[in-house]
């Protein structure tokens, strides 16, 4: 396999990390990730004009990759920069939108904001056992943890019409919608709906909404991948700067072994994210997408665990870059699925 990006993929690459680097320094997303609306609605429509949504849907949709890379790609700069703005929602209403054939110019051009309801207060990962329904057009029920639902204009929500699950199109205006930041900086939304009129996206979209989720899994474990590596980096300069006993700590072999542990990590976790990008779409992308959450999981807990250790009491202050990526990290594993569901699944299909 070829572990070079292509060119197309370099320069959007490029764009992104001296985009995001440049207007996503740390102070500006705290102050945006935590305050309404939990993103900068200006730096959405810059993102967008870089073109990053086009990046995440195929040509036919109107896009220019959708590739499992093209997400990876995407997201692990967004990573790097802990950037709050709501790409998830949209990759994941791109994928449904793609699978049912509809019109994605609003989408990918950022004019119009999707979200996407998929988990319920009592099956956040297992849909098939979600209440929210559709009778005579209209659809009742509540979506938890809808990631930039706060700021949506537009929710893919998935309901039961009889007794199978379909992708239905609400607009925000008629729902109940609560937003709030998550622990770690960032947008989410309970969304309740009462008899709000539902448009029909897609019939029977269980195999669709498989999809849109393994996408999210690629797109988050990404992103873990850019937090750990610029953690990493970030504590192997605060070895070489941090003295103690008259020479830095960089110095002591025992932190240089737990430094090369956590990179070791990082590595095997980059590993199982390309094999997941590009299983994205086939007969093996959802064991796959498991797999990578479930390792992702227990390397982003462990890189975030020892970098706060090796950093000391300055890692848990507000103003330290490192506590926030610490954090990131390990909230991460608790979007669309954590290590143990993951992990059953995993044992499910062996």
């Amino acid at each position: 396999m070829n572990f070079d990006l292509t060119e197309d993929r370099q320069m959007l690459q490029d764009s992104l990390r001296r985009y995001l680097g440049d207007k996503y320094q740390i102070d500006h997303r705290n102050k945006v990730a935590y305050a309404e609306p939990f993103h900068d609605p200006a730096k959405w429509g810059e993102l967008t004009e870089l073109g990053a949504l086009f990046a995440l849907a195929p040509e036919e949709a109107g896009g220019m990759g959708g590739a499992g890379f093209d997400i990876s790609v995407v997201f692990e700069e967004l990573g790097r920069v802990l950037c709050p703005e709501p790409v998830l929602g949209a990759l994941m209403a791109s994928r449904l939108m793609t699978a049912a054939g509809a019109d994605q110019e609003a989408l990918l051009s950022g004019e119009t904001r999707y979200a996407v309801g998929l988990g319920e207060l009592d099956a956040p990962y297992d849909f098939d056992n979600i209440t929210t329904s559709v009778s005579d057009g209209k659809i009742s029920g509540r979506k938890s943890l809808v990631y930039g639902g706060q700021a949506a204009d537009v929710f893919l929500v998935a309901a039961k019409d009889g007794g199978s699950l379909a992708i239905y199109e609400v607009a925000a205006s008629d729902a109940s919608v609560t937003g709030y930041a998550m622990m770690d900086g960032a947008g989410a939304a309970e969304v309740v709906f009462e008899n709000a009129p539902a448009k029909l996206v897609l019939a029977d979209a269980g195999a669709a909404i498989e999809d849109a989720v393994n996408a999210g899994i690629v797109a988050l474990c990404s992103e873990a991948v850019g937090a750990m590596d610029v953690l990493h980096k970030m504590t192997v300069e605060y070895l070489g700067q941090r003295k103690q006993f008259g020479r830095p700590i960089g110095t002591f072999q025992v932190l240089q072994h737990r430094a090369v542990d956590m990179l070791t990590e990082i590595e095997q976790s980059r590993s199982i994210v390309i094999k997941a990008a590009a299983e994205l779409g086939g007969p093996q992308a959802s064991r796959y997408a498991s797999m990578a959450k479930n390792l992702i999981g227990r390397a982003g807990r462990l890189v975030a665990e020892e970098a706060i250790q090796m950093h000391g009491g300055i890692a848990m202050t507000w103003e330290y870059p490192g506590s926030h990526y610490a954090k990131r990290i390990i909230m991460i594993d608790a979007q669309l699925g954590d290590t143990d569901y993951h992990l059953m699944r995993v044992a499910q299909a062996a």
